[in-house]
């Protein structure tokens, strides 16, 4: 049977590129960076070579940039080392209801240790309004978190104007961008970007790489001991693999973001009016203007959305129905309901997330599965 992935939010495959670039890493190159012979002493220059690459392309410092195992770790170093870091200055922080469990758990961690989370609602489109950011703050925040663009339905928030709110009250700033990487050309200095997330595996490159920006002016405790790699910031041999992946997989997606997202929006765009036409009662979650380019997330009334994952998933289509970290969880989506959605439509939400290698002729065979699966559990 063949597979028809739609699921790009939850992980994507390593490109080809990306892939023959990681190999002889494995292999040939695999000298431990901190070694002092040569095959150890090449190996600390490919990593230097990386970081300048992808402080190029954030338009930051090289000594800003920080190799994790991936967005879950960045989000943790940068919450929890600026929180406990700053905290004789402020023990306030502000996030939304709406951020990946890697940001919610964190904040539900430091509320342990005595730290005050403040969480903004979204609008009725998974928005979060400025002004709601500004009205929270008071003279004991020290951070503000927000997410670049939301995991499930894929709005994008306004980013830079968070980022000046926060500039004016002095009050770093961090934004988990792990979606939107890939889907966004992200400059920090333009957009006063005080930290940034990101993930290897959700643009084409490896999993268990990601890469944590943090200002140079920013003051912030190590969370992970051992030795000295990362400038004392971050211990654990380095992945050279996974940084040389993650790194020609950031140039690929930066190269090709316009006729990535140009292909995206079009298969997602008919996806969307097809539904429309063919499926009645129906709820499009999230806004349609500030969004990412592959992403739909639909309620469809009177259905459960993980059975229709389920009935889709015998027809060799890959989808989901909320965030992936939630997976083998029926709760309602946490988004869907902060936006105010009931919880009825909420648990019956279906989320596709196109990537490159989707065609028209998948897509019209995951609607036509799509449409006959909704109809059968309707009646059930």
């Amino acid at each position: 049977m063949k597979i028809r992935y739609f699921d790009h939010a939850a992980t994507t495959s390593v490109d080809e590129e990306v892939l023959n670039a990681m190999i002889p890493y494995f292999s040939q190159n695999y000298g431990n960076p901190s070694s002092i012979y040569s095959i150890g002493k090449e190996n600390k220059e490919i990593i230097s070579l990386a970081r300048m690459k992808i402080a190029t392309i954030l338009n930051c410092k090289v000594n800003e940039i920080y190799f994790t195992s991936g967005g879950t770790e960045s989000d943790n170093m940068i919450l929890k080392g600026i929180a406990f870091a700053n905290r004789k200055y402020g023990n306030h922080i502000i996030t939304s209801k709406i951020e990946h469990s890697a940001i919610l758990n964190t904040c539900e961690f430091l509320e342990k240790f005595g730290f005050r989370i403040t969480y903004i609602t979204p609008n009725s489109k998974g928005i979060i309004n400025p002004k709601d950011i500004e009205r929270a703050i008071t003279r004991n925040t020290s951070l503000i978190s927000i997410m670049y663009a939301n995991n499930e339905i894929g709005t994008i928030q306004p980013i830079d104007e968070i980022a000046k709110i926060a500039q004016k009250y002095g009050v770093y700033f961090h934004t988990d961008s792990v979606q939107a990487v890939g889907n966004i050309l992200i400059d920090v200095k333009k957009s006063n970007i005080g930290a940034l997330s990101m993930s290897g595996h959700k643009f084409y490159g490896p999993k268990g790489i990601g890469i944590a920006y943090i200002n140079e002016k920013i003051n912030f405790l190590r969370m992970q001991d051992g030795g000295h790699q990362e400038r004392d910031k971050r211990a654990g041999t380095e992945n050279v693999p996974g940084i040389v992946g993650i790194t020609k997989a950031l140039e690929l997606a930066n190269n090709n973001i316009i006729t990535y997202n140009r292909k995206l929006k079009n298969l997602r765009d008919y996806y969307i009016s097809e539904v429309e036409e063919r499926i009645p009662n129906i709820k499009i979650n999230g806004d349609m203007n500030s969004r990412l380019s592959g992403n739909a997330n639909i309620s469809f009334s009177g259905v459960d959305g993980s059975k229709l994952v389920e009935m889709l998933s015998e027809q060799g289509i890959c989808t989901s129905s909320g965030s992936a970290c939630s997976a083998g969880f029926v709760n309602s989506s946490h988004v869907l309901l902060a936006m105010g959605i009931p919880k009825f439509l909420a648990k019956s939400a279906l989320r596709v997330t196109f990537g490159k290698e989707n065609t028209i002729e998948d897509t019209k065979f995951l609607l036509d599965a799509l449409e006959e699966s909704v109809k059968k559990l309707r009646k059930i």
